[in-house]
């Protein structure tokens, strides 16, 4: 029986305002290599949210009930630290274009010198690189149905 020192895991952070479809890819294929994802939901305090934090986390947790290999949890610590005190292994991230390479592989770096920590990085698919938190919190703004951009089981919290 593994223990929880010989589990892969990875830390999966992200505003996550909200979780779309590509995110869910990620999760899906993480988890071919992964023994468990904590998918960590952090503020950004340079981003308007759209959802507040523990609406974010009760969604994800609704999303994932019932999949014990995915654990959602908020956050306001470096990630290198929380993937510490849990310990992970791995930080899971995401790419969906040239801009986002140089800036992950710029975070990546200072996070393996400081603590060790490695990033996995997925490639969206082709299908998903137009998908974005920040495109779809926008339709929502408007009233925009975004059931095409998250995943099904996704529970929106309504705004008034």
């Amino acid at each position: 029986m593994k223990t929880n020192f010989d589990k892969r895991i990875a830390i999966f952070p992200g505003t996550f305002d909200p979780f779309t479809i590509g995110h869910m890819s990620l999760v899906e294929r993480g988890l071919r290599m992964l023994d468990e994802i904590i998918i960590a939901v952090g503020e950004n305090t340079a981003k308007s949210q759209y959802y507040t934090l523990s609406e974010r986390v009760d969604m994800l947790e609704h999303l994932f009930k019932g999949n014990d290999r995915v654990k959602v949890m908020s956050y306001n610590c470096l990630t290198v630290d929380l993937a510490r005190k849990h310990h992970a292994d791995y930080i899971l991230r995401g790419i969906r274009s040239v801009n986002d390479f140089e800036y992950e592989k710029t975070i990546a770096d200072v996070n393996r010198k400081i603590s060790g920590v490695e990033t996995l990085v997925l490639f969206t698919e082709p299908e998903h690189t137009h998908i974005s938190s920040t495109i779809v919190r926008e339709l929502l703004r408007y009233g925009r149905n975004v059931d095409e951009f998250i995943p099904a089981g996704l529970r929106l919290s309504e705004r008034k």
